[in-house]
């Protein structure tokens, strides 16, 4: 497997880049605004394609590299259902899989640094955010910060896990780059508590100042999304009513880019074919299914929120597919105007 710790010294974040192999499929979790160039540079370096950009949280002591990676690598990016941020491409919940070839994480939601924090869990490392810290815990004095549930995220869930598992963390602010959990269990202060009343007195009485950023970083970081408003000025973008009086009709085929848990767990358009994203460029060439099918049909792309689809829509263009469009904010508008879902 590839991995790679990476370092902004200005906000002291960590960036983790996985894969399997070179030339491979990647992630990155937490990446950072001015560390953009230099992930391209190391993707470039390792033959790697971003299919996936994740933040474990909304941040705000940084400004998240998300939209730039996504507008540079045409990635998903991904966040926790609970994230206010206006627009990610894919929302995980607590249970679920992070996935990308050869590369699977099971994503565990762990509140109280914030009320939308995930860690996400592999055999033998966990990265846990903002959530534990080495040798400390995240602050829970804003952005619906929790101590309660901070308590339950961090003793009955994380600490749960296998002593040897190596933890990552988000920041550090001392210099130390990894920990296991079985060194925080045994020397971590803040985890050196009675009960779950010492921990939320001990939590409420850090007084410590707000993140230098904060009334910078999280405005931005709210609005990430990708602005469909450009697709739909093209013309290459219908509205969800549009789209529902497509259904049934032979010269149009619905492609859902989503993932197969997102299909499950959502619903699907009926009739509608599964093309996942990360197989777009494959789909689209000469010979490819998307290819094959648009010689016939009209294709009309959708995914969860309308990122993905926008984004499938300017490839197909840029490939000759003159008719392709996409449903316009996604599944989630299509629901609102109650289109008709199969379970």
């Amino acid at each position: 497997m590839i991995f790679r710790q990476l370092f902004d010294t200005v906000s002291s974040t960590y960036s983790y880049l996985l894969a399997s192999r070179h030339g491979a499929e990647a992630l990155i979790i937490d990446p950072v605004l001015e560390k953009v160039d230099r992930y391209i540079q190391l993707l470039n370096e390792l033959d790697l394609r971003l299919v996936k950009a994740v933040d474990t949280h909304l941040h705000a002591d940084h400004i998240t590299g998300l939209g730039a990676l996504r507008d540079r690598t045409h990635c998903i990016t991904v966040m926790g259902e609970q994230s206010k941020a206006d627009i990610v491409s894919m929302r995980l919940s607590d249970g679920e899989k992070l996935t990308i070839e050869g590369v699977s994480l099971d994503v565990i939601y762990t509140p109280g640094h914030t009320d939308d924090s995930y860690s996400f869990i592999m055999p033998d490392r966990v990265f846990t955010g903002d959530t534990l810290l080495i040798r400390g815990t995240g602050r829970t004095d804003f952005q619906n910060g929790d101590a309660r549930a901070q308590y339950d995220s961090i003793f009955n869930r994380l600490l749960k896990l296998p002593d040897s598992t190596f933890v990552f963390p988000a920041h550090d602010y001392k210099g130390d780059t990894v920990s296991t959990i079985g060194e925080e269990k045994n020397f971590n202060p803040r985890l050196r508590v009675a009960s779950v009343e010492e921990y939320i007195d001990l939590m409420n009485n850090l007084h410590l100042p707000d993140p230098k950023m904060m009334d910078v970083a999280v405005p931005a970081n709210m609005h990430v999304g990708l602005v469909q408003n450009e697709i739909a000025q093209r013309g290459w973008a219908v509205t969800p009513s549009e789209a529902i009086a497509f259904i049934g009709r032979p010269d149009v085929a619905f492609v859902d880019l989503r993932e197969r848990n997102e299909r499950e767990r959502n619903g699907e358009i009926p009739g509608s074919l599964h093309a996942p994203y990360p197989a777009l460029q494959e789909n689209l060439h000469r010979g490819g299914i998307l290819h094959e099918l648009a010689a016939t049909k009209r294709i009309v792309f959708y995914c969860a929120f309308g990122e993905r689809s926008a984004m499938a829509v300017q490839a197909a263009r840029d490939s000759g597919l003159s008719s392709a469009c996409h449903i316009h904010g996604g599944l989630a508008a299509w629901k609102t105007a109650k289109g008709p879902l199969l379970h």
